[in-house]
């Protein structure tokens, strides 16, 4: 077997070794030896919550010990058939069953064979009595108020430790304070009693938490008698303070209780908690001080507990003895208790015997010595039985010590030596063994050992010998002791090799060798290669709350792979094995990551990897960087009227260099508590001049910043007060706003509170026409706006405000130029003509007003215009109002989206910043024919081999007198090839049906209709269908058409056609692509190609693949759709539907004529393609 020694537990190993050899030598049981008890109870305790209780004793020997038992110094007979004893070993139970209380007591175990009697110390047997409180009728008790009193509790005995309670019926415990006190036996003292002490349920508990028991007396009552001294007449306010008075009394002690007199004596153990009381009665309460005579009270001395009535030292040692006196007292005089304090202690060791191997005819000596108070007496046994005289001849025994000389193996034997005063008794065995044997290695044959290059490597050979051996090593195959300062032989056997080289590896032996006899072992000894360790990154910074990443880098001999382990650990404490408990720190093997870096994070990390043999260590240091603390201790100086100096210290930087400081101030009137930055200061520096406003109560504060951020703000500094003085500047901002004409209402900007400088702010209005020779006029006003009257209508003025205040007038204002209030424009533009451009674009010429007219600043015209009548019908149009503006001063516009063959009315008005002046006189104008829109609908509504039947609705918008249709027709089969266009005229308007013959069977066709006017053609709508086959299908939709299946199967498909097309329409509002892009992308229509390639150029918004054939004109009887005109495109300004106060701009209120059709054509309309 392989031992394996870890670098850590080297100088464990070392240590252990030399322990091992300062004690008493291990005897191998295979030699005979006297009897150790290796294992004893101490105090057992009889809970009756237990099953059993075992009182134990085990010991060893050579022969095998046999047990006996005392109880109370008398034989005990463990045949009893009420307890159970173990097999080989002393130990014993007693069943918790019936009455166990005869088996309370001392008892001690003596361990024997025939060389000897070991025994153990007392092991005492304690089974506990139920606590109950006495029945018992317990008086009720009246007192006078202001008298003392006691309630007693006297609580049963049972095992400790005791909690007494007082408490009412409810279980509300019962409030102490300084005239309430419950001493440590239990009693309740009132130093005087007030009516409010009048209970009938006054109740002591007594709680046993050992034997999880609570005990409860009789309720007592206590009634409290107000004193009658004071005339009925008096108030009770008058009755209290008089009885009280009567009362009155200097204090007097009820603890400790008069019969102890003015003094006591306490002993204390050491080591133990001292608790001394005092409570006095009085009138008013008494205080309780403490001191010590003659010194100061101990240091972590309590004396606050329970008000003062106690004084409390733990841990009492020799030092706390004396004199320590309470003292109680009120206005009337004082009372005192002595407390002689005596510290005592149970007997401990100082030289403990201690058990020896001998061999023949040497010599040895047993000490026992023991410290307590009083002094403890030593007694001697021999094998238990006490020791008056030496048993030998040779031996010389004292009270503290035995000598042996020439000792036999007769001499083998149990010492024991006893040591006791009034406070314990303490017992050690010390054994004697005479042993001659021949050196016996416990350590196995051809061990196997291995250590690492540069360590100290440790082979074993532990032994037992008597008479003492000598010990020596030597390699296998050199045959000679080692020499030389690396190797060292331990007392144990066991050889240390220092600083390991490969050369040691081998096998070695071991000698020991003593007068009876000689004997050997071997061992083998390997050497492996260190670990080595590195860890990354080598001290980062890292800033506050960033996330910090560790490597742990090892390498380490391939036969110690299986063992290494890596810990992680910060400033020498480490990580739990997976990190901390908040995740925050993550260990995974060799990395460690630390996220939201704190600066507790700062610090010295550790990677130690650790073989079954060696342990090696790499450490980085991590600064966290953080903003900078708030700077220290600011400071004003050279203060002067604009002007203060302000000094400070700078706080820690967290290892980042401060850069610079931002100095605030606080002062703001009509602000308080807002910080407003005054200036930048360099991180060099912790002092600056600061420039002050006047009549402002200053506080600063300072920030600094570093290279992660701002850090807090400092403390507020002092107050610096500056004086007043004039206004440093005047208001800006001066503008007018009227509501009405001729009014003037001025504003400003009001100068903010840091810039009035003085109380008594006030703004100086002063006016006049402009250009006009007259005085101004002047008005003063404490807020920033007045309101003028002036004699005419938007007319311009001089105007000037000035800032005052009490100290002075802020400087000389300079004129602005305000105009008084607008009024509405009280003449109407002419119109001159309207000039048609097409069928719904016209345009419009007026004449301009006068300038004096316009009574403020010209904004611009206004066109209104409705529709009257329809031309192709004749029908009047219900008034629709349409409104289009023209900013600035000009006398035509443009007016666009107008319905063609149709007759209109129009106006035109002025309006300025007030509103719209009067509408001129209505002008007529009509509007000529333009092409239709495209029809509503266009279906096939049956087909052939060789023919199909269209029909269609009408457009929704004639715009004119209709002439006619165009029907066109291509093939479009699933393929790039596009058939040849071809056209039919249709020259009946009311045609709504068309059948086309001479197509060809099972092809598909795309059809375009289009509706015409004088004017020329609309836009197209399309439909697309298939001819049938040849042969026996031929007329298949004829025969079918008129099947009641065939109806209800196309009302089906009808149906789930009509569920796809809603989800394609729910996917195309979601973004969707669906299949009727690709189709138009296979299929596109003429038009839009067209307009793509004349209008977009290169642009395409998808992959699409060229087409086969080229373009077909389609102009030669179709004139260019004429199509509606934006708004925006002939408005040059504010356009759409107006307010009266032209506060809405850019919308444009179109109308539909009443009655019309909507499209609900198949496709939008696309030009066709030619083969």
């Amino acid at each position: 077997m392989e031992r394996l020694l870890s670098g850590r537990g080297l100088i464990v190993s070392l240590i252990f070794f030399l322990l091992n050899f300062s004690t008493a030598v291990e005897i191998p049981l295979s030699v005979q030896q006297v009897p150790t008890i290796i294992k004893q109870s101490k105090v057992q305790v009889a809970f009756p919550f237990d099953e059993y209780f075992q009182i134990e004793c085990e010991a060893k020997g050579n022969p095998e010990p046999t047990f006996t038992w005392t109880k109370d110094d008398k034989p005990f007979d463990l045949s009893d058939a009420r307890i159970i004893v173990s097999n080989n070993s002393g130990t014993f139970k007693i069943p918790n069953e019936g009455h166990i209380s005869h088996f309370q007591g001392k008892y001690r175990c003596f361990a024997s064979n025939k060389l000897g009697v070991a025994m153990s110390e007392e092991i005492e047997f304690i089974v506990p009595s139920v606590p109950k409180f006495p029945k018992e009728k317990i008086d009720p008790l009246e007192v006078e108020e202001g008298d003392p009193t006691v309630l007693p509790c006297n609580p049963p005995t049972g095992l400790p430790p005791l909690h007494i309670y007082w408490m009412n019926i409810e279980l509300e415990h019962i409030k102490q304070d300084e005239r309430v006190y419950m001493s440590q036996k239990g009693d309740l003292y009132f130093a005087n009693v007030e009516e409010k002490d009048s209970r009938n349920d006054y109740c002591c508990f007594a709680a046993f938490p050992r034997l999880r028991t609570i005990v409860q007396k009789m309720p007592m009552k206590l009634t409290v008698n107000s004193l009658k001294h004071a005339n009925d007449s008096s108030s009770s306010t008058e009755i209290g303070s008089k009885a009280n008075s009567i009362k009155q009394r200097k204090p007097r002690l009820l603890l400790p209780p008069m019969e102890s007199g003015s003094h006591s004596s306490v002993t204390i153990l050491k080591g133990d908690t001292l608790l001394l009381e005092c409570f006095a009665e009085g009138l008013p309460t008494p205080q309780v001080d403490w001191n010590k005579l003659g010194g100061d009270l101990p240091k972590g001395t309590e004396t606050d507990d329970n008000y003062g009535k106690t004084l409390k030292i733990e841990n009492v040692s020799y030092r706390d003895k004396g004199v320590y006196r309470c003292t109680a007292n009120n206005f009337l005089g004082t009372t005192a208790h002595e407390f002689h304090v005596t510290v005592e202690e149970p007997p401990r060791w100082t030289k403990k015997p201690q058990s020896g191997v001998y061999s023949t005819g040497s010599s040895g000596i047993l000490l026992c010595e023991a410290e307590g108070e009083p002094q403890p007496t030593i007694k001697w046994r021999i094998n238990g039985s006490p020791m008056d005289n030496s048993p030998f001849a040779s031996d010389v025994v004292f009270p503290t010590e035995i000598s042996f000389t020439n000792l036999q193996p007769n001499h083998t034997a149990v010492f024991q030596c006893e040591a006791s005063n009034v406070h314990g008794t303490i017992l050690a065995n010390a054994n004697i063994d005479v042993v001659d044997v021949h050196p016996l290695i416990e350590t196995e044959d051809e061990e196997n050992y291995a250590a690492v290059v540069g360590y100290s490597a440790f082979l074993q050979c532990e032994f037992f010998a008597s008479p003492e051996a000598i010990v020596t090593w030597q390699k296998v195959d050199e045959a000679k002791p080692l020499e030389g300062r690396r190797y060292y032989i331990h007392e144990n056997g066991t050889l240390q090799i220092n600083t390991t080289i490969e050369e040691d590896a081998g096998s070695y032996s071991c000698w020991v060798e003593n007068a009876k006899g000689k004997t050997a072992v071997t061992a083998n000894l390997d050497i492996r290669n260190a670990t080595r360790l590195r860890v990354s990154p080598k001290n980062p910074r890292v800033p506050k709350s960033h996330t910090l990443e560790f490597h742990c880098e090892s390498k380490c001999d391939s036969h110690l792979k299986h063992s290494l382990k890596l810990f992680w650990s910060k400033d020498g404490e480490a990580f739990e094995i997976n990190g901390t408990e908040d995740g925050r720190v993550i260990i995974d093997g060799a990395n460690l990551t630390i996220a939201n870096v704190t600066l507790e994070d700062h610090g010295v990390y550790s990677c130690l990897a650790q073989t079954a043999l060696d342990s090696t260590a790499d450490r980085t240091h991590v600064t966290v960087l953080d903003v900078p603390d708030p700077p220290e201790n600011l400071r004003l100086s050279e203060r002067q009227n604009r002007s203060v100096r302000l000094t400070w210290e700078a706080g820690d930087d967290h290892d980042s260099d401060i850069s610079e400081y931002i100095v605030e101030f606080e002062g703001n009137k009509e602000e308080p508590g807002r910080w407003e930055e005054l200036t930048r200061v360099r991180g060099e520096e912790t002092s600056v001049m600061l420039p002050l406003a006047p009549f402002v109560r200053y506080q600063f504060r300072v920030t600094a910043v570093n290279e992660v951020g701002r850090g807090q703000p400092s403390q507020p500094s002092d107050h610096h007060e500056t004086p007043p003085a004039a206004p440093d500047k005047n208001p800006q901002n001066i503008r007018v706003q009227a509501s009405q004409p001729k009014e003037m209402i001025i504003k400003w900007e009001p100068l903010k509170s840091m810039e009035q400088n003085g109380p008594g702010l006030e703004y100086r209005v002063t006016w006049k026409p402009q250009g006009a020779s007259k005085e101004w006029e002047e008005e003063t006003v404490t807020n920033h706006t007045l309101r003028v009257m002036t004699p005419t209508v938007y007319a311009p003025y001089e105007v000037q405000v000035q800032a005052i205040n009490h100290l002075g007038s802020g400087p000389e204002p300079q004129s602005v130029t305000l105009y008084s209030g607008e009024d509405y424009p009280d003449t109407a533009p002419v119109i001159h003509g309207v000039d048609v451009i097409n069928s719904t674009l016209v345009k419009v010429t007026w004449s301009s007003i006068p300038k004096d007219r316009v009574h403020g600043r010209l904004k611009g015209y206004q066109v209104t215009w409705w529709k009257t009548k329809s031309l192709l019908d004749g029908r009047t149009h219900p008034k629709e109002v349409n409104i289009l503006r023209f900013s600035g001063q000009r006398n035509y516009g443009m007016v666009p989206s107008l319905d063609a063959f149709s007759e209109f009315h129009l106006t035109v008005l002025a309006y300025n910043s007030k509103g719209a002046g009067p509408e001129s006189e209505p002008y007529i104008f009509q509007t000529p024919e333009g092409v239709p829109e495209q029809p509503t609908f266009l279906k096939v509504i049956q087909v052939d081999k060789d023919t199909a039947t269209l029909s269609w609705g009408l457009p929704r918008k004639l715009n004119g007198n209709l002439t006619g249709y165009l029907l066109q027709y291509q093939i479009i089969n699933d393929t790039y090839e596009i058939g040849e266009l071809n056209d039919v005229n249709i020259t009946t308007p009311t045609k709504a049906s068309w059948r086309l013959s001479n197509l060809n069977a099972t092809t598909k066709y795309k059809f375009y209709l289009r509706a015409c006017t004088s004017k020329g053609c609309g836009k197209p709508v399309t439909e697309e269908s298939s001819t049938l086959g040849e042969g026996k299908y031929a007329g298949l939709y004829d025969d079918i058409s008129t099947q009641g299946w065939f109806i209800g199967l196309m009302c089906a498909i009808a149906l789930l056609t009509l569920i796809l097309l809603t989800i394609c329409f729910v996917k195309r509002n979601k973004g969707g692509k669906y299949s009727v892009k690709e189709k138009e992308d296979l299929h596109p229509d003429p038009e839009v190609q067209s307009v793509k390639d004349e209008t977009f150029g290169e642009y395409s918004d998808s992959d699409e693949k060229p087409l086969k054939g080229s373009l077909r004109s389609l102009h030669r009887d179709i004139q260019a759709t004429e199509s509606a005109d934006s708004l925006v495109e002939y408005g040059e300004g504010d356009h759409g539907l107006f307010n009266e106060d032209g506060s809405f701009i850019g919308a444009y209120a179109g109308s539909k004529e009443k009655g019309s059709v909507e499209s609900n054509g198949s496709s939008t309309a696309t030009f066709p393609l030619r083969a």
